[in-house]
C-alpha cells in the first residue's frame, strides 16, 4: 500500500556500539515504509549525540533524552514530526517511554521482552488497549517465512490435532563470567535491576515460549520449571528446561540456555500432531521439514511456489537466495506500516498484515517469567498458568 510519506522513526536507545539498536534499523528501513528522524541513543548526551553523526542526523534532532525527544518532537508540524517511537533499551527502560509515548500519539515498536516485571507488563497491557496507535513487540523469529509457513500448515490441519511440542534456544555466550570483563551486554542481561529476575528464561526463553503457542496456535495452560545458574557469581539462571502442558492436551519440552559452550543461536522447533509433524531450525531457516507416517519427508523451501499465503506474504528473494535475521525482523515492521497506512486510509488491513506481534503476546511473555520463577521456586512444581490483565 502507498503512502503520500514515510513513517518517521524516534529511536530510544540503540547507542554506540549497540547492537539490537542497529538491526532494528536495518529491519525498520528495508523497505523504504520509515526513515530514521530522530532519536535519543542513549543516558549519556555525549553518546547520542556521537551516535546522532554516525547515523547523519540533523543535529538539532538528537536528543539528550527521550523526554526531551517528546516534547521537541511535538513542537514540530504533524507533517515533520516523528509517527513511530522505538525502543531498544534494557528492559527496565521500556515502561516508562512507551507509555509517554502512547500518551503522546506515537506508535509504539518496542523490543521484547515487554516490561521489566508482570506488574509492569499489566500497566502497559492496558496504556495500549486504551490506545488507538498501532504497538508492535518484536518476537522476531515469527518473522521467518518458513515459521509462518508452519503456523498456517497447522492451522489449516495438515498434521492434525496438535499432541506434543518441542522447542530449543541454546546458546554458549554466557559461557564463562562476562559480565566481570566489561562486556556491556553481558552485564545488563546478567543484572536483574535491568533485566528483571530471569535471566536466561526472559532473554531467550520467552522467545522459545513465543514461537511454541505462535506456531501451534495452542495456549500454555500449566509449566513445570527448573532453573539452573551454571556460572559461579551470577545472580540470575543462565539455563533451565520447562514442562508444558497445552490447553488442547497437547504437551511440550522447552530448554534454553546461554551456557551451552559453543553454541551459538539455533533455535528449534518440532511440533508433532495426529497426522505428521513439522521441524524448523534457525540455522537453516529457509527450509520446514514436514515427517508423515506413511509417505517419505518433505523438505518445503522458502521462495517457491507451493507454500501458503503467510509465508508469500513475507518472502521477498526467489528460492536459493538466502533470507534470514534482518528480513525477519524487516517483515515484522513492514507488516506493522502496511496496518499503520491501512488505518491512517480507513481501510481494513490484509490478515496477513496483522500477522506481527503485540501486546497481547507480550504479556502471555511476562506472565510466563512469572510463572517459571513462581515453579521453579515451588517444591510442588505444576504452576496452573493464569493471564491476569
Amino acid at each position: 500500500m502507498s503512502s503520500p510519506q514515510k513513517l518517521k522513526i524516534g529511536l530510544i536507545g540503540g547507542g554506540p556500539g549497540s547492537f539490537i539498536g542497529a538491526i532494528h534499523l536495518n529491519g525498520a528501513l528495508m523497505d523504504g515504509m520509515f526513515e530514521l528522524a530522530a532519536g535519543a541513543f542513549s543516558s549519556k548526551p555525549e553518546k547520542s549525540q556521537q551516535r546522532g553523526e554516525e547515523l547523519m542526523l540533523d543535529p538539532k534532532r538528537v536528543y539528550a533524552s527521550y523526554d526531551e525527544m517528546f516534547a521537541k518532537e511535538l513542537e514540530l508540524p504533524v507533517s515533520k514530526r516523528i509517527d513511530v517511537v522505538v525502543i531498544v533499551t534494557p528492559n527496565n527502560v521500556h515502561l516508562d517511554p512507551a507509555l509517554k509515548a502512547l500518551k503522546h500519539g506515537f506508535h509504539v515498536a518496542l523490543d521484547k521482552p515487554l516490561t521489566l516485571n508482570y506488574a509492569e507488563a499489566k500497566e502497559l497491557y492496558h496504556a495500549v488497549n486504551a490506545s488507538d496507535k498501532r504497538f508492535l513487540l518484536t518476537h522476531t523469529y515469527s518473522g521467518y517465512p518458513m515459521i509462518k509457513q508452519a503456523k498456517q500448515m497447522i492451522s489449516e490441519g495438515k498434521i492434525g490435532k496438535v499432541r506434543k511440542v518441542y522447542v530449543e534456544y541454546p546458546q554458549g555466550w554466557l559461557w564463562k563470567l562476562l559480565e566481570s570483563e566489561n562486556n556491556k551486554q553481558a552485564a545488563w542481561r546478567t543484572d536483574p535491576k535491568r533485566n528483571g529476575l530471569a535471566g536466561c528464561m526472559g532473554d531467550i526463553g520467552t522467545h522459545a515460549f513465543h514461537l511454541a503457542e505462535y506456531v501451534s496456535g495452542e495456549t500454555v495452560a500449566a509449566i513445570c520449571a527448573d532453573l539452573y545458574i551454571k556460572i559461579d557469581g551470577r545472580p540470575i539462571d543462565d539455563d533451565g528446561v520447562v514442562l508444558m502442558r497445552f490447553e488442547n492436551g497437547a504437551s511440550g519440552v522447552l530448554t534454553a540456555s546461554q551456557t551451552d559452550t559453543g553454541a551459538e543461536n539455533n533455535l528449534r522447533i518440532r511440533i508433532y500432531g495426529e497426522k505428521g509433524g513439522l521441524e524448523w531450525q534457525q540455522e537453516l531457516n529457509n527450509t520446514l521439514i514436514a515427517r508423515w507416517p506413511d509417505e517419505p519427508a518433505q523438505i518445503l523451501r522458502a521462495g517457491t511456489g507451493y507454500l501458503g499465503s503467510l509465508a508469500n506474504e513475507n518472502t521477498r528473494t526467489p528460492a536459493g537466495h538466502p533470507e534470514g535475521y534482518v528480513e525477519a525482523f524487516a517483515n515484522l515492521y513492514r507488516n506493522f506500516a502496511r496496518c499503520i497506512y491501512a488505518d491512517r486510509a480507513g481501510e481494513t488491513p490484509k490478515p496477513e498484515w496483522e500477522d506481527y506481534p503485540g501486546v497481547e503476546d507480550g504479556i502471555r511473555g511476562m506472565a510466563f517469567i512469572d510463572h517459571v520463577l513462581k515453579s521453579n521456586e515451588s517444591e510442588l512444581k505444576w504452576t496452573a498458568f493464569e493471564v491476569k490483565k
